[in-house]
């Protein structure tokens, strides 16, 4: 018997807990003669939608049994699903036991996922573990070469037209995409369970892991033309790029994504002051905090003016009419914001290719969760890096105290730096960043660039000293040397914040010591590679 590349729908089964648009459709297979089996709520709902259909039990001859957890794994459904159309045995198997063919599944799965967000107890989450849903798609979809398999209201309009096209059938290669899309489907279905049930046993990394996530968009290309790239989505989503709706622009790039994420995780850190984070190349260029948003994105201007240019900007209050205005001057790829009020939409409206995102709301500092890394052949997955600076946990290590300003820009040094690729070194002057030194392969190196740069800054606003004067520094980890603390002296830091821990820390002290700083150590480290 031959394989036909198109196959008549004649039979279906339809059992889904999503029943989004699913009597439109079902109302539509119906109009093609199409005979409906069904379950439980899914049977009810069809049948209140007017459309003729057999409940499953009354089809298998077996009812359904132990709350619903039996009803679809029987032998008449199963047999339907996997019988090879094109085999003599899997024909004859199936006419002796009076097994017909079922050419087309319908199913969602129970709402696993759903029910952990809303904080189901262990054994309401177990419950809604579908066992009968993905046996029928997996069958479905390994026999695709005859079956059908529907695993999303959103492709309901996809097989219409495919039946509209071939005249109540589907082709081979439509019901291959479908088969694929049905193994992601219960895959991530799996992966949610496999690491809900590995946190309720409280183990943080299981022999196995599995991730899973939906695609958002495809991206034009990756960092470079050259690579392709997509942005996919988790089901728990974090406040931020993925969360974030744009309301004009160009679409995002690889980096856009990157380097806008990276913008608003800093800028979530300051909750209590208005904030305004410039990112370029996922490396902050000017942080600072201000009596109101306007004074704050001037001040974290001001730290780099040049680095600014066609970079991303991120807000931790809603955008106003003011500080757009006063972004509009500058050549910006995106602007990353909790909302934006009127005025400042019809004012970044003229900047067509600006890209403006809104989130509604702040990221969490404090979240647990997991950061994942592809390696060659592999993954690294590690904890995200939630501490938030204690300031009772600091430590004074040196003779002078630091003043109660030079702690408070002391403490947001070290938050800054947290932010920035390592080496990190960050000056700091009234709760902004003057200098801002990252990913040197020398802590001394990135100590001299953070103070050079911000020589630069100085000349180009008019300054005749450079902000480092009188300023606080942060290190995102010890001094190995004194040599790298004496740059920061002879940049004007008065005081310094650092993990301490290194073999040298009597060294180093001593050199603070020497030239009067007050040093804090902070005990926690923030390497970001």
């Amino acid at each position: 018997m031959s394989m036909p590349d198109k196959q008549k729908i004649t039979r279906a089964l339809i059992s889904v807990s999503d029943k989004n648009g699913l009597a439109e459709f079902a109302k539509q297979l119906a109009g093609y003669g199409v005979e409906i089996l069904s379950t439980g709520g899914s049977a009810k709902k069809l049948a209140e939608a007017g459309i003729k259909v057999i409940e499953v039990g009354d089809y298998t001859g077996f009812p359904e049994m132990m709350d619903g957890r039996v009803k679809t794994l029987h032998p008449k459904i199963h047999g339907g699903l996997l019988q090879r159309r094109d085999l003599k045995e899997h024909q004859a198997a199936a006419k002796k036991h009076d097994i017909p063919p079922i050419d087309l599944v319908v199913v969602n799965l129970y709402p696993f996922r759903k029910t952990v967000a809303k904080g189901g107890d262990f054994e309401t989450c177990v419950e809604n573990i579908d066992i009968g849903g993905p046996a029928m798609i997996r069958a479905a979809a390994k026999n695709h070469d005859f079956v059908t398999v529907v695993t999303d209201p959103a492709q309901y309009d996809s097989v219409l037209a495919e039946l509209k096209a071939h005249k109540g059938a589907t082709t081979l290669a439509f019901r291959k995409q479908l088969a694929a899309a049905a193994y992601a489907h219960t895959a991530a279905y799996d992966a949610a369970i496999g690491s809900w049930f590995a946190a309720q046993l409280g183990k943080e990394y299981p022999e196995q892991i599995a991730f899973a996530a939906r695609r958002r968009q495809s991206l034009r290309y990756g960092e470079n033309p050259h690579q392709t790239a997509a942005f996919y989505v988790a089901d728990e989503m974090r406040a931020g790029i993925a969360s974030a709706i744009q309301i004009q622009g160009k679409e995002l790039s690889y980096n856009n994504l990157n380097d806008t994420d990276a913008a608003f995780e800093l800028v979530s850190e300051f909750a209590d002051q208005p904030a305004v984070v410039i990112i370029k190349h996922a490396n902050p260029c000017g942080v600072a905090l201000g009596p109101d948003l306007l004074t704050a994105y001037k001040r974290a201007l001001a730290c780099d003016p040049v680095s600014a240019f066609g970079g991303i900007i991120a807000c931790n209050r809603p955008l106003d009419g003011a500080t757009a205005k006063a972004i509009a001057d500058l050549f910006a790829e995106v602007i990353i914001a909790p909302d934006c009020d009127n005025e400042a939409k019809e004012i970044l409206a003229a900047k067509k290719n600006l890209r403006v995102l809104l989130t509604h709301k702040m990221a969490d500092p404090h979240v647990v969760d997991k950061v994942i890394k592809s390696v060659a052949g592999g993954y690294l997955v590690q904890s995200r890096d939630n501490l938030v600076l204690d300031p009772a946990n600091l430590k004074c290590v040196t003779k002078r105290q630091p003043t109660k300003a030079e702690k408070r820009d002391l403490i947001f040094a070290f938050t800054v730096a947290k932010h920035v690729k390592s080496n990190a070194i960050v000056y700091v002057k009234n709760q902004a960043t003057v200098g801002i030194g990252a990913g040197q392969m020398s802590r001394v190196d990135s100590a001299r660039i953070a103070a050079r740069k911000a020589e630069d800054a100085a000349e180009s606003a008019g300054l005749k000293e450079s902000l480092t004067k009188d300023s606080a520094v942060a290190s995102d980890a010890f001094f190995p040397f004194a040599d790298g603390l004496l740059a920061a002296v002879e940049a004007g830091a008065t005081s310094v914040i650092q993990p301490g821990g290194s073999v040298r820390d009597k060294e180093v002290i001593e050199a603070a010591d020497k030239a009067g700083l007050a040093m804090l150590f902070t005990g926690m480290r923030h390497f970001r590679h």
